[in-house]
Protein backbone atom coordinates (compact mmCIF):
# COMPACT_ATOMS: atom_id res chain seq x y z
CA UNK A 1 0.00 0.00 0.00
CA UNK A 2 2.74 2.54 -0.28
CA UNK A 3 1.90 3.94 -3.45
CA UNK A 4 -1.74 5.02 -2.09
CA UNK A 5 -0.71 5.38 1.67
CA UNK A 6 2.05 8.40 -0.29
CA UNK A 7 -0.82 9.41 -2.01
CA UNK A 8 -3.17 9.81 1.00
CA UNK A 9 -0.19 12.14 2.59
CA UNK A 10 -0.29 14.74 0.00
CA UNK A 11 -2.27 17.76 1.25
CA UNK A 12 -4.27 17.91 -2.38
CA UNK A 13 -5.99 14.61 -1.31
CA UNK A 14 -7.91 16.70 0.98
CA UNK A 15 -8.21 20.34 -0.60
CA UNK A 16 -11.65 21.79 -1.45
CA UNK A 17 -10.83 24.62 -3.39
CA UNK A 18 -13.07 27.45 -1.71
CA UNK A 19 -14.47 27.97 -5.42
CA UNK A 20 -16.14 24.90 -4.91
CA UNK A 21 -18.59 26.78 -1.90
CA UNK A 22 -19.41 29.63 -3.79
CA UNK A 23 -23.01 29.54 -5.34
CA UNK A 24 -22.84 29.01 -8.38
CA UNK A 25 -24.63 32.17 -10.30
CA UNK A 26 -22.89 34.97 -8.24
CA UNK A 27 -21.40 35.98 -5.17
CA UNK A 28 -22.10 39.12 -2.67
CA UNK A 29 -19.73 40.77 -1.00
CA UNK A 30 -20.87 43.74 0.20
CA UNK A 31 -24.09 45.93 1.17
CA UNK A 32 -25.25 47.93 -1.93
CA UNK A 33 -23.37 49.85 -4.49
CA UNK A 34 -21.79 53.19 -4.15
CA UNK A 35 -21.86 55.94 -6.26
CA UNK A 36 -18.54 55.84 -6.92
CA UNK A 37 -18.18 51.96 -6.15
CA UNK A 38 -17.10 49.74 -9.04
CA UNK A 39 -19.58 46.73 -9.37
CA UNK A 40 -16.82 43.91 -8.94
CA UNK A 41 -16.02 45.70 -5.22
CA UNK A 42 -19.42 44.33 -4.54
CA UNK A 43 -20.34 41.49 -6.55
CA UNK A 44 -18.53 38.35 -7.59
CA UNK A 45 -20.15 37.06 -10.86
CA UNK A 46 -20.30 33.84 -12.34
CA UNK A 47 -18.32 33.06 -15.15
CA UNK A 48 -19.52 30.90 -18.55
CA UNK A 49 -19.21 27.85 -16.65
CA UNK A 50 -20.56 24.47 -18.37
CA UNK A 51 -23.32 24.62 -15.65
CA UNK A 52 -24.57 27.52 -16.40
CA UNK A 53 -24.36 28.29 -20.00
CA UNK A 54 -23.60 26.72 -23.40
CA UNK A 55 -19.98 26.23 -24.79
CA UNK A 56 -20.57 29.60 -27.10
CA UNK A 57 -22.13 31.55 -23.84
CA UNK A 58 -25.94 31.45 -24.72
CA UNK A 59 -28.46 30.68 -21.25
CA UNK A 60 -28.50 27.66 -20.41
CA UNK A 61 -29.40 27.13 -16.37
CA UNK A 62 -30.88 30.28 -14.65
CA UNK A 63 -28.33 32.93 -14.81
CA UNK A 64 -28.36 37.24 -14.48
CA UNK A 65 -28.23 39.40 -17.57
CA UNK A 66 -25.20 41.17 -16.63
CA UNK A 67 -23.46 37.83 -17.93
CA UNK A 68 -24.72 37.51 -20.74
CA UNK A 69 -24.82 41.35 -21.76
CA UNK A 70 -21.07 41.57 -21.04
CA UNK A 71 -19.82 38.61 -23.91
CA UNK A 72 -21.93 41.11 -26.80
CA UNK A 73 -20.79 42.75 -29.35
CA UNK A 74 -22.60 45.62 -28.06
CA UNK A 75 -20.99 45.99 -24.60
CA UNK A 76 -17.89 46.05 -26.42
CA UNK A 77 -18.67 48.95 -28.41
CA UNK A 78 -19.79 50.99 -25.52
CA UNK A 79 -23.57 49.91 -25.49
CA UNK A 80 -24.82 50.70 -22.00
CA UNK A 81 -27.70 48.94 -20.21
CA UNK A 82 -29.10 52.52 -19.70
CA UNK A 83 -29.06 52.89 -23.55
CA UNK A 84 -32.13 50.58 -23.98
CA UNK A 85 -34.22 50.36 -20.46
CA UNK A 86 -34.93 53.20 -17.77
CA UNK A 87 -32.24 53.45 -15.27
CA UNK A 88 -35.09 53.39 -12.47
CA UNK A 89 -38.01 51.38 -13.82
CA UNK A 90 -35.93 49.17 -16.21
CA UNK A 91 -38.82 50.00 -18.33
CA UNK A 92 -37.64 49.86 -22.51
CA UNK A 93 -36.92 53.31 -23.81
CA UNK A 94 -38.78 52.32 -26.44
CA UNK A 95 -41.60 49.58 -27.11
CA UNK A 96 -39.85 45.87 -28.34
CA UNK A 97 -37.96 45.71 -31.50
CA UNK A 98 -38.41 49.57 -31.75
CA UNK A 99 -35.89 50.21 -29.23
CA UNK A 100 -32.85 48.89 -31.74
CA UNK A 101 -34.03 51.15 -33.89
CA UNK A 102 -32.76 53.79 -31.88
CA UNK A 103 -29.06 52.58 -33.56
CA UNK A 104 -30.10 50.33 -36.10
CA UNK A 105 -31.98 51.87 -39.03
CA UNK A 106 -35.32 50.40 -39.80
CA UNK A 107 -34.98 50.58 -43.71
CA UNK A 108 -31.96 48.47 -43.57
CA UNK A 109 -32.38 45.89 -40.64
CA UNK A 110 -36.37 45.68 -40.71
CA UNK A 111 -36.38 44.38 -44.12
CA UNK A 112 -37.36 40.89 -45.68
CA UNK A 113 -33.54 41.02 -47.32
CA UNK A 114 -31.98 40.97 -43.65
CA UNK A 115 -34.75 39.22 -41.82
CA UNK A 116 -35.59 36.62 -44.34
CA UNK A 117 -39.05 36.66 -42.94
CA UNK A 118 -42.11 38.96 -44.03
CA UNK A 119 -42.84 41.96 -42.28
CA UNK A 120 -44.80 41.82 -39.02
CA UNK A 121 -44.11 38.03 -38.34
CA UNK A 122 -42.44 36.45 -35.79
CA UNK A 123 -39.02 35.91 -37.25
CA UNK A 124 -38.93 39.62 -38.68
CA UNK A 125 -38.89 41.02 -34.75
CA UNK A 126 -35.09 41.95 -33.66
CA UNK A 127 -35.54 40.56 -30.41
CA UNK A 128 -36.56 36.91 -31.50
CA UNK A 129 -33.18 36.25 -33.79
CA UNK A 130 -31.33 38.16 -31.98
CA UNK A 131 -32.56 37.71 -28.16
CA UNK A 132 -33.92 34.30 -28.21
CA UNK A 133 -35.74 34.02 -24.62
CA UNK A 134 -35.88 31.27 -21.99
CA UNK A 135 -38.38 30.17 -19.45
CA UNK A 136 -37.42 30.06 -15.37
CA UNK A 137 -39.57 28.81 -12.84
CA UNK A 138 -42.67 28.30 -15.37
CA UNK A 139 -43.38 32.28 -15.72
CA UNK A 140 -40.32 34.16 -16.08
CA UNK A 141 -39.24 33.97 -19.50
CA UNK A 142 -35.58 35.76 -20.25
CA UNK A 143 -34.20 37.13 -22.84
CA UNK A 144 -30.44 36.15 -23.74
CA UNK A 145 -28.59 39.64 -23.69
CA UNK A 146 -25.14 38.65 -25.81
CA UNK A 147 -27.45 39.84 -29.41
CA UNK A 148 -25.80 37.15 -30.81
CA UNK A 149 -26.41 36.10 -34.62
CA UNK A 150 -28.46 32.98 -34.88
CA UNK A 151 -26.05 29.94 -36.76
CA UNK A 152 -28.18 27.22 -37.63
CA UNK A 153 -24.88 25.66 -39.43
CA UNK A 154 -23.25 25.86 -35.82
CA UNK A 155 -25.34 23.67 -34.47
CA UNK A 156 -24.74 21.61 -36.52
CA UNK A 157 -20.63 21.30 -36.26
CA UNK A 158 -20.68 22.47 -32.21
CA UNK A 159 -23.39 21.40 -30.80
CA UNK A 160 -24.88 24.53 -29.48
CA UNK A 161 -28.54 25.98 -30.00
CA UNK A 162 -29.78 28.43 -32.00
CA UNK A 163 -32.62 31.11 -32.16
CA UNK A 164 -34.13 29.35 -35.44
CA UNK A 165 -34.69 26.01 -34.43
CA UNK A 166 -36.65 27.62 -31.18
CA UNK A 167 -39.01 28.89 -33.43
CA UNK A 168 -39.52 26.53 -36.08
CA UNK A 169 -39.71 23.80 -33.54
CA UNK A 170 -41.08 20.91 -36.34
CA UNK A 171 -38.18 21.56 -38.53
CA UNK A 172 -34.46 20.07 -37.96
CA UNK A 173 -31.19 21.16 -37.63
CA UNK A 174 -30.13 20.34 -40.99
CA UNK A 175 -32.93 22.58 -42.81
CA UNK A 176 -32.49 25.87 -40.56
CA UNK A 177 -28.47 25.35 -41.59
CA UNK A 178 -29.41 25.38 -45.42
CA UNK A 179 -31.97 28.49 -45.34
CA UNK A 180 -29.34 30.50 -43.62
CA UNK A 181 -26.63 29.19 -45.79
CA UNK A 182 -29.53 30.24 -49.02
CA UNK A 183 -30.00 33.68 -47.38
CA UNK A 184 -26.57 34.45 -45.87
CA UNK A 185 -24.20 32.65 -47.98
CA UNK A 186 -21.10 34.71 -46.64
CA UNK A 187 -21.54 34.95 -42.63
CA UNK A 188 -18.55 35.35 -41.13
CA UNK A 189 -17.68 33.95 -37.93
CA UNK A 190 -19.59 35.14 -34.70
CA UNK A 191 -18.16 37.44 -31.73
CA UNK A 192 -18.47 34.97 -29.52
CA UNK A 193 -15.49 32.83 -30.84
CA UNK A 194 -14.31 30.77 -28.01
CA UNK A 195 -16.81 28.22 -28.38
CA UNK A 196 -14.68 25.13 -29.86
CA UNK A 197 -12.00 26.00 -27.36
CA UNK A 198 -14.42 25.68 -24.70
CA UNK A 199 -15.42 22.58 -25.76
CA UNK A 200 -12.28 21.02 -26.58
CA UNK A 201 -11.52 21.86 -22.61
CA UNK A 202 -14.37 19.98 -21.23
CA UNK A 203 -13.52 17.10 -23.82
CA UNK A 204 -9.78 17.14 -22.38
CA UNK A 205 -8.51 17.45 -25.20
CA UNK A 206 -4.50 17.64 -25.38
CA UNK A 207 -5.17 20.60 -28.10
CA UNK A 208 -7.65 22.75 -25.72
CA UNK A 209 -4.39 24.36 -23.96
CA UNK A 210 -3.07 26.16 -27.65
CA UNK A 211 -7.14 26.94 -27.79
CA UNK A 212 -7.84 28.18 -24.38
CA UNK A 213 -4.38 30.42 -24.52
CA UNK A 214 -5.41 32.41 -28.36
CA UNK A 215 -8.81 33.17 -26.25
CA UNK A 216 -6.87 34.61 -23.17
CA UNK A 217 -4.40 36.70 -25.56
CA UNK A 218 -7.04 38.00 -27.56
CA UNK A 219 -7.77 41.32 -25.42
CA UNK A 220 -10.75 42.26 -28.36
CA UNK A 221 -13.08 39.39 -26.66
CA UNK A 222 -15.07 40.41 -23.60
CA UNK A 223 -13.02 39.93 -19.90
CA UNK A 224 -15.90 37.45 -19.30
CA UNK A 225 -14.89 34.93 -22.03
CA UNK A 226 -11.46 35.04 -21.57
CA UNK A 227 -11.46 34.69 -17.60
CA UNK A 228 -13.88 31.82 -17.72
CA UNK A 229 -11.08 30.48 -20.91
CA UNK A 230 -7.98 30.62 -17.51
CA UNK A 231 -10.51 28.56 -15.77
CA UNK A 232 -10.92 26.10 -18.20
CA UNK A 233 -7.19 26.29 -18.37
CA UNK A 234 -6.30 24.52 -15.15
CA UNK A 235 -6.22 20.87 -15.97
CA UNK A 236 -3.41 21.78 -19.33
CA UNK A 237 -0.88 24.22 -17.06
CA UNK A 238 2.09 23.74 -18.35
CA UNK A 239 5.47 25.78 -19.24
CA UNK A 240 3.81 27.15 -22.48
CA UNK A 241 1.21 28.71 -20.27
CA UNK A 242 3.46 29.96 -17.55
CA UNK A 243 3.93 33.45 -19.77
CA UNK A 244 0.16 34.04 -19.98
CA UNK A 245 -0.85 33.22 -17.21
CA UNK A 246 2.15 35.76 -15.78
CA UNK A 247 1.02 38.43 -18.08
CA UNK A 248 -2.60 37.82 -17.08
CA UNK A 249 -1.71 39.33 -13.32
CA UNK A 250 -1.44 42.50 -15.18
CA UNK A 251 -4.30 42.77 -17.36
CA UNK A 252 -6.63 45.70 -17.91
CA UNK A 253 -9.56 43.61 -17.04
CA UNK A 254 -10.37 42.60 -13.20
CA UNK A 255 -12.15 39.52 -14.12
CA UNK A 256 -8.73 38.04 -16.03
CA UNK A 257 -7.03 39.04 -12.92
CA UNK A 258 -9.62 37.13 -10.60
CA UNK A 259 -9.43 34.23 -12.60
CA UNK A 260 -5.93 33.88 -13.09
CA UNK A 261 -5.27 34.04 -9.24
CA UNK A 262 -7.49 31.09 -8.91
CA UNK A 263 -5.01 29.04 -11.18
CA UNK A 264 -2.67 30.01 -8.40
CA UNK A 265 -4.15 26.97 -6.37
CA UNK A 266 -2.35 24.40 -8.77
CA UNK A 267 0.92 25.27 -8.12
CA UNK A 268 2.84 24.68 -4.84
CA UNK A 269 1.71 26.85 -1.67
CA UNK A 270 5.04 28.31 -1.10
CA UNK A 271 5.21 29.70 -4.54
CA UNK A 272 1.82 31.34 -4.31
CA UNK A 273 2.74 34.21 -2.25
CA UNK A 274 4.58 35.86 -4.81
CA UNK A 275 2.59 35.71 -7.37
CA UNK A 276 -0.46 36.95 -5.44
CA UNK A 277 1.54 39.89 -2.99
CA UNK A 278 1.38 42.50 -5.97
CA UNK A 279 -2.44 42.61 -6.47
CA UNK A 280 -3.01 42.72 -2.66
CA UNK A 281 -3.12 46.14 -3.06
CA UNK A 282 -5.12 46.00 -6.71
CA UNK A 283 -7.86 49.00 -7.09
CA UNK A 284 -10.34 46.09 -7.60
CA UNK A 285 -12.07 44.96 -3.81
CA UNK A 286 -12.47 41.12 -5.87
CA UNK A 287 -8.95 41.02 -6.96
CA UNK A 288 -7.89 42.10 -3.27
CA UNK A 289 -9.82 39.34 -1.66
CA UNK A 290 -8.87 36.68 -4.13
CA UNK A 291 -4.85 37.53 -4.07
CA UNK A 292 -5.36 37.07 -0.08
CA UNK A 293 -7.51 34.15 -0.29
CA UNK A 294 -5.20 31.90 -2.60
CA UNK A 295 -2.22 33.10 -0.29
CA UNK A 296 -3.74 33.29 2.77
CA UNK A 297 -1.22 30.37 4.14
CA UNK A 298 2.17 32.93 4.20
CA UNK A 299 0.34 34.50 7.11
CA UNK A 300 2.27 30.81 8.78
CA UNK A 301 5.93 31.80 7.67
CA UNK A 302 8.14 35.16 8.19
CA UNK A 303 6.64 38.07 6.30
CA UNK A 304 8.10 41.49 6.19
CA UNK A 305 5.70 43.70 8.73
CA UNK A 306 4.51 45.94 5.77
CA UNK A 307 3.57 42.43 3.65
CA UNK A 308 2.24 40.97 6.74
CA UNK A 309 -0.38 44.13 6.92
CA UNK A 310 -1.17 44.13 3.04
CA UNK A 311 -2.23 40.56 3.58
CA UNK A 312 -4.13 41.01 6.80
CA UNK A 313 -5.74 44.23 4.95
CA UNK A 314 -7.24 42.22 1.94
CA UNK A 315 -7.76 39.51 3.97
CA UNK A 316 -10.38 40.89 6.36
CA UNK A 317 -12.28 42.38 2.75
CA UNK A 318 -12.20 38.65 2.07
CA UNK A 319 -13.68 37.05 5.45
CA UNK A 320 -16.11 40.27 5.57
CA UNK A 321 -17.54 39.44 1.99
CA UNK A 322 -18.30 35.55 3.39
CA UNK A 323 -19.81 36.51 6.70
CA UNK A 324 -21.75 38.79 4.34
CA UNK A 325 -23.68 35.87 3.26
CA UNK A 326 -23.47 34.19 6.90
CA UNK A 327 -26.64 32.50 6.38
CA UNK A 328 -24.92 30.33 4.02
CA UNK A 329 -22.71 27.23 4.95
CA UNK A 330 -20.71 27.61 1.68
CA UNK A 331 -19.53 31.00 3.60
CA UNK A 332 -18.19 28.99 6.59
CA UNK A 333 -16.92 26.31 4.63
CA UNK A 334 -14.95 29.56 2.94
CA UNK A 335 -14.15 30.66 6.21
CA UNK A 336 -12.75 27.63 7.92
CA UNK A 337 -10.80 27.02 4.84
CA UNK A 338 -8.68 30.52 5.10
CA UNK A 339 -8.71 30.41 8.95
CA UNK A 340 -6.97 26.44 8.66
CA UNK A 341 -4.50 28.19 6.06
CA UNK A 342 -3.63 31.14 7.90
CA UNK A 343 -2.84 28.77 11.10
CA UNK A 344 -6.00 29.62 12.71
CA UNK A 345 -7.36 25.84 14.04
CA UNK A 346 -9.61 27.02 16.62
CA UNK A 347 -11.52 29.66 14.20
CA UNK A 348 -10.93 27.41 11.34
CA UNK A 349 -13.01 24.79 13.46
CA UNK A 350 -15.54 26.89 14.61
CA UNK A 351 -16.41 27.67 11.35
CA UNK A 352 -16.98 24.60 9.40
CA UNK A 353 -19.24 23.70 12.52
CA UNK A 354 -21.44 26.04 12.14
CA UNK A 355 -21.38 25.49 8.23
CA UNK A 356 -22.93 21.55 9.82
CA UNK A 357 -25.25 23.57 12.08
CA UNK A 358 -26.65 25.91 9.21
CA UNK A 359 -26.93 22.59 7.22
CA UNK A 360 -26.45 18.87 8.79
CA UNK A 361 -26.15 17.02 5.17
CA UNK A 362 -23.39 19.80 3.66
CA UNK A 363 -20.64 17.15 3.00
CA UNK A 364 -17.62 19.63 2.23
CA UNK A 365 -17.73 21.11 5.80
CA UNK A 366 -17.45 17.32 7.63
CA UNK A 367 -14.36 16.46 5.33
CA UNK A 368 -12.65 19.60 5.95
CA UNK A 369 -13.21 19.32 9.68
CA UNK A 370 -11.72 15.89 9.66
CA UNK A 371 -9.13 17.21 7.93
CA UNK A 372 -8.53 19.71 10.14
CA UNK A 373 -8.44 16.98 12.79
CA UNK A 374 -6.26 14.63 11.07
CA UNK A 375 -3.71 18.08 10.77
CA UNK A 376 -3.54 18.10 14.42
CA UNK A 377 -3.02 14.26 14.78
CA UNK A 378 -6.61 13.57 15.91
CA UNK A 379 -7.29 10.25 13.57
CA UNK A 380 -9.81 9.43 16.05
CA UNK A 381 -11.78 12.64 16.04
CA UNK A 382 -11.39 12.47 12.36
CA UNK A 383 -12.99 9.42 11.70
CA UNK A 384 -16.04 10.21 14.00
CA UNK A 385 -16.64 13.24 11.83
CA UNK A 386 -16.72 11.57 8.63
CA UNK A 387 -18.87 8.45 10.09
CA UNK A 388 -21.42 11.68 11.43
CA UNK A 389 -20.78 12.82 8.10
CA UNK A 390 -21.97 9.59 6.10
CA UNK A 391 -24.90 9.44 8.53
CA UNK A 392 -26.65 12.68 7.63
CA UNK A 393 -25.52 12.03 3.80
CA UNK A 394 -24.84 8.11 3.26
CA UNK A 395 -24.65 9.22 -0.56
CA UNK A 396 -22.33 11.42 -0.70
CA UNK A 397 -19.21 10.04 -2.01
CA UNK A 398 -16.73 12.48 -0.64
CA UNK A 399 -16.88 11.43 2.60
CA UNK A 400 -16.50 7.88 2.04
CA UNK A 401 -13.30 8.75 -0.10
CA UNK A 402 -12.16 10.90 2.52
CA UNK A 403 -12.06 7.96 5.17
CA UNK A 404 -10.72 5.65 2.89
CA UNK A 405 -7.67 7.81 2.69
CA UNK A 406 -7.42 8.58 6.44
CA UNK A 407 -7.91 4.84 6.98
CA UNK A 408 -5.15 3.87 4.88
CA UNK A 409 -2.52 6.69 6.78
CA UNK A 410 -3.77 4.85 10.01
CA UNK A 411 -2.94 1.43 7.84
CA UNK A 412 -6.58 0.14 8.39
CA UNK A 413 -6.30 -1.22 4.44
CA UNK A 414 -9.52 -3.49 4.24
CA UNK A 415 -11.62 -0.99 6.08
CA UNK A 416 -9.62 1.41 3.73
CA UNK A 417 -10.62 -0.51 0.54
CA UNK A 418 -14.04 -0.87 1.46
CA UNK A 419 -14.46 3.05 1.66
CA UNK A 420 -12.76 3.53 -1.23
CA UNK A 421 -14.63 1.16 -3.13
CA UNK A 422 -17.60 2.83 -2.05
CA UNK A 423 -16.84 6.01 -3.17
CA UNK A 424 -16.21 4.96 -6.87
CA UNK A 425 -19.49 3.11 -6.68
CA UNK A 426 -21.21 6.46 -5.52
CA UNK A 427 -19.34 8.58 -8.04
CA UNK A 428 -18.61 7.22 -11.13
CA UNK A 429 -17.94 9.78 -12.90
CA UNK A 430 -15.18 11.12 -10.95
CA UNK A 431 -12.09 9.39 -12.82
CA UNK A 432 -10.11 10.42 -8.98
CA UNK A 433 -12.42 7.60 -6.96
CA UNK A 434 -11.62 4.70 -9.86
CA UNK A 435 -8.09 5.96 -9.95
CA UNK A 436 -7.42 5.85 -6.03
CA UNK A 437 -9.15 2.70 -5.39
CA UNK A 438 -7.35 0.94 -8.44
CA UNK A 439 -4.05 1.88 -7.00
CA UNK A 440 -5.26 0.69 -3.51
CA UNK A 441 -6.55 -2.66 -4.96
CA UNK A 442 -2.48 -3.28 -6.68
CA UNK A 443 -0.81 -1.67 -3.53
CA UNK A 444 -2.46 -4.57 -1.69
CA UNK A 445 -1.73 -7.28 -4.31
CA UNK A 446 -5.05 -7.50 -5.80
CA UNK A 447 -3.72 -6.69 -9.25
CA UNK A 448 -6.18 -8.40 -11.20
CA UNK A 449 -9.21 -6.95 -9.47
CA UNK A 450 -6.99 -3.03 -9.77
CA UNK A 451 -7.00 -4.24 -13.67
CA UNK A 452 -10.99 -4.76 -13.52
CA UNK A 453 -11.72 -1.76 -11.66
CA UNK A 454 -9.32 0.77 -14.01
CA UNK A 455 -10.23 -0.54 -17.17
CA UNK A 456 -14.17 -0.13 -16.37
CA UNK A 457 -13.33 3.26 -15.22
CA UNK A 458 -11.22 3.93 -18.73
CA UNK A 459 -14.48 2.59 -20.56
CA UNK A 460 -16.22 5.87 -18.62
CA UNK A 461 -13.19 8.60 -18.76
CA UNK A 462 -11.50 7.07 -21.71
CA UNK A 463 -9.33 10.78 -21.73
CA UNK A 464 -7.93 9.94 -17.93
CA UNK A 465 -4.00 9.61 -18.35
CA UNK A 466 -3.59 8.84 -14.61
CA UNK A 467 -5.79 5.69 -15.18
CA UNK A 468 -4.64 4.72 -18.48
CA UNK A 469 -0.68 5.38 -17.35
CA UNK A 470 -1.18 3.30 -14.31
CA UNK A 471 -2.96 -0.01 -15.93
CA UNK A 472 0.06 0.37 -18.59
CA UNK A 473 2.14 0.12 -15.19
CA UNK A 474 0.45 -2.98 -13.96
CA UNK A 475 1.23 -5.04 -16.89
CA UNK A 476 4.71 -3.76 -17.05
CA UNK A 477 5.09 -5.02 -13.58
CA UNK A 478 3.27 -8.39 -14.36
CA UNK A 479 5.78 -8.75 -17.23
CA UNK A 480 3.37 -8.37 -19.93
CA UNK A 481 5.12 -5.54 -21.91
CA UNK A 482 3.04 -6.07 -25.19
CA UNK A 483 -0.23 -4.83 -23.28
CA UNK A 484 1.75 -1.82 -21.42
CA UNK A 485 2.79 -0.94 -24.60
CA UNK A 486 -0.35 -0.97 -25.83
CA UNK A 487 -1.78 0.91 -22.91
CA UNK A 488 0.97 3.33 -22.93
CA UNK A 489 -0.07 4.17 -26.50
CA UNK A 490 -3.62 4.96 -25.55
CA UNK A 491 -1.20 8.05 -23.72
CA UNK A 492 0.09 9.12 -27.58
CA UNK A 493 -2.79 8.63 -28.95
CA UNK A 494 -3.91 11.64 -26.86
CA UNK A 495 -1.14 13.47 -26.96
CA UNK A 496 1.38 13.16 -29.06
CA UNK A 497 3.66 15.34 -27.40
CA UNK A 498 3.87 13.67 -24.49
CA UNK A 499 7.22 12.80 -23.46
CA UNK A 500 6.96 11.04 -20.48
CA UNK A 501 4.84 8.37 -22.38
CA UNK A 502 7.22 8.24 -25.42
CA UNK A 503 10.12 7.69 -23.07
CA UNK A 504 7.65 5.19 -21.07
CA UNK A 505 7.33 2.90 -24.37
CA UNK A 506 11.02 3.12 -24.89
CA UNK A 507 12.01 1.78 -22.12
CA UNK A 508 9.42 -1.10 -22.64
CA UNK A 509 10.84 -1.99 -25.55
CA UNK A 510 14.51 -1.61 -24.74
CA UNK A 511 13.69 -4.26 -22.10
CA UNK A 512 10.91 -6.61 -24.07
Amino acid sequence: MTLIREWAQSPYAWSIPAASATRPDRSQLSEGIEQDGLFLDHYQPAFLTEYLYHNDGQIKDEVYVWGSFEQSRMRAAGVTCSDCHNPHSLELRAPQQQVCAQCHMPSKFATREHTGHQSESSGANCLNCHMPDKTYMVVDPRRDHSFRIPRPDLSLTLGIPNACNQCHTDKTTEWAANEFDKHWPDAKMPFQSWTKPFIQARAGQPQAEISLLSVIRNKELPGLARATALTELGPFLSPLSASVLQTSFNDPSPLVRFAALGLLESIPVENRYQLAAPLLNDSVRLVRSEAARVSAQALQTSLEPQQRQALQSALKEYIDGQLYSADRPESHLNLGIVYSQSGEWVAAEKAYRQAIKLETGFAPAYVNLADLYRMQGMENDAAQTLSNGIEHVPEDASLYFALGLLQVRSQRLEAALAALQKAAELAPELSRYTYVYGVALNSGGQSTNALKVLTEGYKKNPRDQQIIFMVASIYRDQGNKALAIEWAQKLLDINPADQNATQFIQMLKQTQ
